[in-house]
């Protein structure tokens, strides 16, 4: 069953991020929204992490966060608004948002 996880907090303040990359399969994706998106900050540690996931799962980050924090998202993420946002959800058998 394919799962979008969802991310919104910052990824320097605890391990769930790491978290969620080890338990990602093959079919999921994953939304960094909020703070999150500090993790798509090349040279970071954690953006080393996301390098390693499978081509395979979607990498997707908020728009209105990336602008709001002046993060320029690197290649593989695909950048959504709220509307496409909306539209992954549906696309996947389940959200699991890490609260």
């Amino acid at each position: 069953m394919a799962t979008l996880h969802m991310h919104s907090h910052s990824p320097f303040t605890d391990s769930r991020l790491i978290s969620c990359l080890r338990l990602l399969g093959p079919a999921d994706g994953l939304l960094l929204a909020g703070d999150a998106v500090y993790a798509l900050q090349v040279g970071t540690p954690q953006w080393q992490a996301i390098e390693l996931m499978p081509a395979g799962i979607g990498l997707f980050a908020l728009e209105e966060d990336l602008v709001a924090r002046s993060i320029e998202a690197p290649n593989r993420v695909q950048v959504v608004d709220y509307p496409a946002f909306v539209a992954l959800s549906y696309r996947f058998d389940k959200v699991n948002s890490w609260l």
